[in-house]
């Protein structure tokens, strides 16, 4: 017979209390976690950073548009307008989210932000495109060096470029992403800027040839390393100690700069990891690519973007001023 006399008795609103606060408790925790995820870590970041800057400007929060405003003109001449308005989207976030009324919606902080538009407005600097004769020229620099880090900036370029990646996309690429087929070789994206859900992409690199060839780069470098899980493109101490994690967007940025001032590239202070990218577009589409197989290798959602690169890479092919220079040459000569 079984006897209750020794267990505690517990009314059915102090049960009912504890369920409520453990439901509470996993709401909150699994809220933030949500909340979390749906934006990128480097966004997050970057908004911190954003409002860490207004809250040292001397902004309180939760701020009101008057106080919006005071701070975009004492930053007017100072910071770039595309950094300001970066900072009323972090400013934006941060009120709609911690449910109080937005102050970058008023209609003067609109106001003042777009004249700060028009008067200070700089063109962006965008990336030097690297070009395939230039990628090239850094292959065969490298490719007689046994160094790993001449092993490993090799392969980054060449796997970078093919591949059309973000820097971001190409510094997540593990073993375990790679897979060798009759055709080339077949990378598994699986998260990128347009697939934040996870749904999953993948790059195709078909192989080369003996002037250059992505894969047999990329296989002498995982060779040499003995990377056989993890990070491919890993930190390299000065004592040639291979790391666990990959280098950083500012290692890819650095390196690539160093080897375009050696090989005496125009404006090397322009290159960065988003020349590996553009290269590929700009390059494809001087020889004949189409306008889908060049979207389809970098993963572009966005045909403007692409044209940007092509039609600044091509701003002196099919010019309708060249033709009437020509034109006029013939006719005199």
């Amino acid at each position: 017979m079984t006897t209750t006399k020794n267990l505690p008795i517990i009314s059915i609103a102090e049960s009912e209390l504890a369920v409520q606060q453990q439901i509470s408790q996993v709401t909150y925790d699994t809220r933030n976690l949500y909340v979390n995820a749906a934006t990128a870590n480097s966004t997050r970041q970057a908004y911190q950073t954003d409002i860490a800057h207004f809250e040292a400007w001397g902004g309180v929060l939760p701020a009101s548009p008057s106080v919006v405003i005071a701070y975009l003109q004492y930053f007017a001449v100072k910071l770039n307008p595309r950094t300001l308005s970066r900072r009323l989207v972090a400013l934006k976030h941060w009120h709609v989210y911690q449910g109080f009324v937005d102050p970058t919606q008023s209609p003067l902080v609109k106001k003042v932000i777009q004249g700060i538009h028009r008067l200070h407005g700089t063109p962006k600097n965008k990336a030097q495109a690297l070009t395939l004769d230039q990628l090239i020229l850094i292959h065969n620099s490298l490719k007689d060096q046994d160094s790993l880090h001449a092993l490993r900036d090799n392969a980054l370029f060449q796997i970078g470029f093919f591949g059309a990646f973000r820097v971001s996309e190409l510094l997540a690429i593990h073993i375990e992403d790679l897979k060798i087929t009759p055709e080339g070789l077949r990378i598994v994206i699986p998260r990128s800027k347009t697939d934040p859900s996870g749904q999953g992409q993948f790059c195709a690199i078909p192989s080369g040839d003996e002037t250059i060839c992505p894969i047999r780069t990329l296989n002498i470098w995982l060779e040499k390393s003995h990377i056989q899980q993890g990070a491919v493109f890993r930190f390299i101490s000065r004592w040639q100690r291979i790391g666990q994690t990959a280098i950083s967007t500012l290692t890819v940025n650095r390196i690539l700069k160093k080897y375009a001032e050696q090989l005496n590239f125009p404006n090397p202070a322009l290159f960065s990891s988003h020349s590996l990218r553009r290269g590929l577009a700009t390059a494809a589409s001087q020889q004949g690519a189409s306008l889908k197989a060049i979207m389809r290798q970098g993963r572009w959602k966005e045909v403007r973007t692409v044209l940007g690169y092509i039609d600044e890479a091509n701003a002196f092919q099919d010019n309708a001023a060249q033709i009437l220079l020509q034109k006029n040459i013939s006719h005199n000569g």
